[in-house]
């Protein structure tokens, strides 16, 4: 039987990360104007955001194994199936990516023994030891080369990504009116067709 919808599980893991992401789109933003201690509190809980982003990416990305996703509507146009793969594609190699900049980022940091990733008052997620050990300029260096890194490829998601899979989403139920949207979020469904 094919499948019409993707997984609980899956729209359950895709609103967790996007919300997740918003979340810590807003932290990094808030700390931008920001100095010293002040800019440490929106910091101290993006990094904990962003590795649960990697984690759940990862999930997300192993369930799709077990569990594909529903095929695309045989109506779509094969540019429409080209660019939507694209943009899935994309998305879940940033949503690793990022996260692992952002690991290395810190773990490359003067101040990481001092504000570690501390995962909600759980625990502290480890260093990348190679980055942590790497003498002082050098790793200085490696910090300010991940942190550009995860800067910019942060900025393809929010300002590139993310529009595109907005708009593409409102079209599939403004505009084609063919239940694409009712895969992820099922209550959306039109009764009078096919999902």
């Amino acid at each position: 039987m094919t499948r019409t919808r993707y997984s609980t599980v899956a729209i359950l893991l895709h609103w967790t990360i996007a919300a997740l992401l918003v979340w810590a789109v807003l932290l990094a933003w808030s700390a931008e104007d920001l100095k010293g201690m002040a800019k440490m509190v929106p910091l101290q809980l993006h990094k904990p955001i962003g590795i649960t982003i990697l984690l759940l990416t990862l999930a997300r990305i192993g369930l799709r194994f077990v569990l594909p996703a529903p095929p695309m509507g045989e109506h779509l146009k094969r540019w429409e199936v080209i660019l939507a793969k694209s943009v899935y594609g994309l998305f879940y190699l940033l949503l690793l990516l990022i996260p692992l900049l952002g690991w290395a980022t810190v773990s490359a940091s003067a101040l990481i023994t001092r504000f570690p990733i501390d995962m909600f008052g759980l625990f502290d997620w480890p260093v990348i030891q190679p980055l942590f050990d790497l003498p002082a300029e050098l790793r200085h260096t490696r910090h300010e080369q991940f942190e550009a890194a995860h800067k910019l490829l942060a900025k393809v998601v929010i300002y590139g990504l993310i529009p595109l899979h907005i708009l593409g989403a409102l079209k599939h139920q403004f505009l084609d009116k063919d239940n694409e949207l009712a895969k992820m979020i099922p209550f959306l469904a039109r009764k009078d067709s096919a999902a």
